[in-house]
């Protein structure tokens, strides 16, 4: 027999999910009310994960037990109360110098990263020998690969017309494209459908026992 508070968790539960689904028909208050409710949830979970996952481990923790091998945590320390006086309008200037050094060091990491996979690792993935491989399925995958990059290639260089044995390469690059747009459609699709499937799971099987998960 489940306790008061697992009962009063799933009723909460199927409440908010039709809460929910409600915005279906048309946007209304309790679709509102379950998306704020949803949103402050959600700040408040990540408040607490920050101050006891972050913070106390990596700053306090290391502070109070060697302070002398880890004084350069006071900048980061200090950078961070400088952001958050940014709640203070009269004193919110100081905030941008973390800000921006936030956003710079961002941008170059970001970059660094975007180069590496999504430029070095591409160009390696299409520097193979096709014929190489054994398996009929691999050869023609590995072979369509390395066609679909370069007429993919093709179709965004911009400095020729596409006409010709160029426009036809250009042309093939679309379809390879359009390809790849609709499998990664496809793919939030299914990620959308995969979470309203646990949510009838959830009606079904914790709320109406109607199966067993």
């Amino acid at each position: 027999m489940p306790d008061l508070m697992t009962i009063f968790g799933v009723w909460m539960g199927v409440v908010l999910t039709f809460a929910i689904f409600s915005f279906l028909y048309k946007d209304n208050p309790l679709y509102k009310v379950a998306e704020q409710i949803f949103v402050g949830l959600s700040a408040g979970y990540w408040f607490v994960y920050t101050i006891y996952f972050i913070m106390i481990p990596n700053l306090y923790s290391k502070l109070t037990e060697d302070f002398t091998g880890n004084a350069l945590l006071i900048i980061p320390a200090i950078l961070g109360i400088m952001m958050l006086i940014r709640i203070i309008p009269k004193f919110e200037w100081p905030s941008r110098y973390p800000i921006s050094l936030l956003m710079g060091t961002t941008a170059g990491l970001s970059f660094m990263l975007f180069i590496k996979s999504d430029l070095i690792q591409q160009l390696v993935a299409t520097m193979i020998n096709p014929f190489a491989a054994d398996n009929p399925a691999q050869v023609f995958g590995e072979i369509l690969m390395i066609v679909g990059t370069v007429t993919g290639l093709a179709y965004f260089y911009f400095s020729k017309k596409h006409e010709g044995v160029f426009g036809v390469t250009a042309k093939v690059g679309i379809y390879f494209l359009m390809v790849s747009f609709g499998a990664a459609f496809g793919y939030t699709v299914m990620a959308r459908v995969s979470l309203l499937i646990g949510r009838i799971q959830f009606l079904l099987g914790d709320w109406l026992h109607l199966i067993n998960q």
